[in-house]
């Protein structure tokens, strides 16, 4: 039978595959698209078999609030080599992910891959899996987080490879919320403030500490006590509301908080990065 060019082009608009295999689904489908989409996707299937053990250490980091600005959503989609990562393709399959999940709410990484994707009857891992067969690449999607709250504002570093989100108690200060969300990129907080650092941290903090006080010729009976002497540092260096404002570091960032209004405060920060 005699497959139409436009037919062709209505499915590598759906798959995002090229005209070729477009072209060859439809004719070993005999003409029907579903069973077309059908076998692009178990060609897909093959290529993530087949390169499961690659390494998908490449990808695109987005973030993004939602119109209302009290939820925003971020997300790793990873790739094996930076030049698909800057493929315009690659980035809008990022791009609708993103969306959907920003629509649907999802909660969860399982629970976004399991959703359909946009105009299509697959799964978000599904289609994945699909464009996989399309790009000839290990594509994973490895991460995904999200938060609710009065006002969230969403930043991503130029590069697509490290946004980040944060969650305010009031409306009003998108600004003032990206410098922050800029600040949580830049600085890689562990916490919101010294109580929300883990106990695991605050362990190896001190161990670190107690060796390098005795490197240093310290009474090893006094190491620990030295060592947690120098943890308030540690707290004012890497909690976010008691480091120093990137943008005017004699001013933590809970004093400039303050300084906009009294009763702003953060109440959740997100970031993710490729390395």
């Amino acid at each position: 039978m005699k497959i139409t060019a436009a037919e062709v082009n209505k499915l590598r608009k759906q798959t995002g595959a090229g005209m070729m295999d477009c072209k060859k689904a439809l004719v070993e489908a005999e003409g029907d698209f579903d069973k077309a989409i059908d076998i692009l996707r178990k060609k897909g299937q093959k290529v993530a078999a087949k390169r499961s053990d690659r390494e998908a250490s490449e990808g695109v980091v987005l973030a993004k609030s939602n119109e209302a600005g009290n939820m925003g959503v971020i997300l790793v989609l990873n790739c094996e080599t930076d030049f698909v990562a800057k493929n315009e393709d690659f980035i809008k399959l990022a791009e609708t992910i993103l969306d959907k999940a920003l629509e649907e709410k999802a909660d969860s990484l399982e629970s976004l891959k399991g959703m359909n994707f946009t105009g299509t009857s697959l799964t978000i891992d599904e289609k994945i899996i699909e464009q996989t067969g399309v790009i000839g690449e290990k594509l994973d999607l490895s991460s995904y987080e999200k938060i609710e709250a009065d006002s969230v504002v969403a930043y991503i570093h130029p590069g697509n490879k490290l946004a980040s989100l944060v969650g305010l108690n009031k409306g009003n200060y998108n600004d003032l919320g990206r410098d922050i969300a800029m600040q949580v990129a830049a600085m890689a907080p562990v916490a919101l403030d010294q109580a929300g650092v883990p106990q695991k941290i605050i362990d190896n903090e001190i161990e670190v500490g107690k060796d390098q006080a005795i490197q240093e010729g310290k009474p090893a009976d006094l190491a620990e006590k030295i060592a947690k002497g120098r943890l308030n540092k540690f707290f004012q260096e890497n909690t976010l509301l008691n480091q120093a404002f990137i943008k005017d570091n004699k001013k933590s960032i809970k004093q400039h908080l303050g300084d906009a209004d009294k009763e702003l405060t953060i109440t959740e920060f997100k970031r993710s990065s490729l390395s």
